[in-house]
């Protein structure tokens, strides 16, 4: 590594960035070019380009990513119904292939050897960028500071920025005490009285949604526009991915939808507990499923489900530019061609309710489902024999079991 020249920094203008943008020009004598990600995180990023000027970065940049995170990556990972371990949402997993493609991006821009992010040793955050990185430019030099140096803690941390005059808050004030990672899909928090699995959240910890003992008592009614699997409208208004998505939140929200609270296997080994909000995914989750229950074939669904935890771990784990995980895309994106109708949900005190769902491509034939006079829709003495021959192989055991 030490040929490198010029790194491309992963950089939030926070204590720990700040302090990793200085410590490569210290270790590596290297110029660092910054690049600072807006996927909706609900804060200004803007300041980061003060806080990098201040250390003397010259190339510095800062991106408005939103639309192409929720068109390019959490619309497609939405089509497949896609849920870790069965209640984790994805918020963080789903946001780090992006950034890690702008990395690469900017690298061959500037001209850089290496690239560099603030993920610790103990995270999935690490893999997830590296596994990215290196399936877009193989290549590339990855520096990865806290595998490698010895400020592992605030103090440290802090000490360093007294020893090298770099300025950042120096009390935590009202400060969380949770390490937090938001962008438009989701904000999560860990660390803290959360590293008991035990301990209840504090109520103050949540900051996206109101409890749901204290939502709204009349409900709200929404209905959501698909279009080949995506919500192209709400309530009738065709708007851009990251806008419907920053509505959906903003209205889950309100009603005390979202609220996760999990013990994970993370990709490294260990377990690790979290809470998470996902306003507009939980809505968005339970919409798509209701299309595509009106929509999709029987077995291209089931087959879609047993594929789906598959492809949630591809994700999680830091796959997404993986073979694997385009060849599952292509499957899940060939069965959403007429995935296509409205729904109307209930949102009420927590709860996403499924009311209503129309459309013209609908499988659902009511001359064959209802209870009603057949009309010749259908021979129910037909079942006589599709039972008896689907149960052969049942009776055929038990028979032999009972000779036995």
């Amino acid at each position: 590594m030490s040929d490198i020249k010029k790194v491309v920094l992963a950089y939030s203008g926070g204590l720990d960035t700040s302090v990793i943008a200085k410590w490569l020009m210290d270790v590596y004598q290297c110029e660092v070019v910054t690049f600072t990600a807006d996927v909706g995180q609900g804060k200004e990023v803007e300041p980061a380009r003060a806080k990098a000027e201040a250390l003397g970065i010259k190339e510095i940049y800062i991106n408005d990513i939103r639309e192409e995170f929720v068109r390019d990556f959490v619309y497609p990972m939405f089509r497949a119904n896609t849920i870790y371990e069965g209640e984790y949402l994805l918020g963080t997993s789903i946001a780090r292939p992006l950034i890690a493609k702008r990395l690469v991006e900017i690298a061959e821009e500037t001209g850089a050897d290496a690239i560099s992010h603030g993920a610790t040793g103990k995270g999935n955050d690490q893999v997830r960028f590296e596994l990215g990185a290196y399936a877009l430019k193989p290549g590339i030099k990855i520096i990865a500071p806290w595998r490698e140096w010895d400020l592992n803690s605030r103090e440290k941390l802090m000490a360093y920025c007294e020893q090298h005059n770099i300025s950042v808050e120096q009390k935590r004030g009202n400060e969380s005490p949770y390490s937090m990672d938001a962008n438009l899909l989701h904000i999560s928090y860990e660390g803290g009285i959360l590293e008991d699995p035990s301990a209840e959240p504090e109520e103050s910890m949540w900051l996206w949604s109101v409890s749901p003992q204290n939502a709204p008592d009349e409900p709200s009614y929404i209905d959501l526009e698909f279009a080949q699997g995506d919500i192209i409208a709400l309530n009738g208004e065709k708007l851009s991915p990251a806008t419907i998505l920053e509505e959906l939140n903003r209205i889950g929200g309100a009603n005390g939808i979202g609220r996760t609270d999990i013990v994970e296997n993370r990709y490294v080994g260990m377990k690790a507990r979290g809470c998470y909000e996902t306003p507009g995914g939980t809505i968005m989750l339970k919409a798509h499923r209701a299309i595509e229950s009106l929509t999709l074939d029987r077995e291209a669904a089931h087959l879609k489900d047993e594929l789906m935890p598959r492809y949630a771990s591809l994700i999680y784990n830091g796959y997404w530019w993986s073979p694997e995980r385009e060849a599952l895309q292509a499957l899940i994106d060939k069965t959403q061609e007429h995935v296509n109708g409205s729904v109307r949900l209930k949102l009420y005190k927590g709860n996403v309710i499924v009311v209503g769902r129309q459309s013209e491509e609908s499988l659902y034939d009511d001359m064959v489902a209802s209870f009603e006079d057949d009309a010749g829709a259908y021979d129910q003495h037909d079942a006589e024999g599709f039972i008896k021959l689907n149960a052969l192989r049942l009776r055929t055991l038990a028979s032999k079991r009972k000779k036995s």
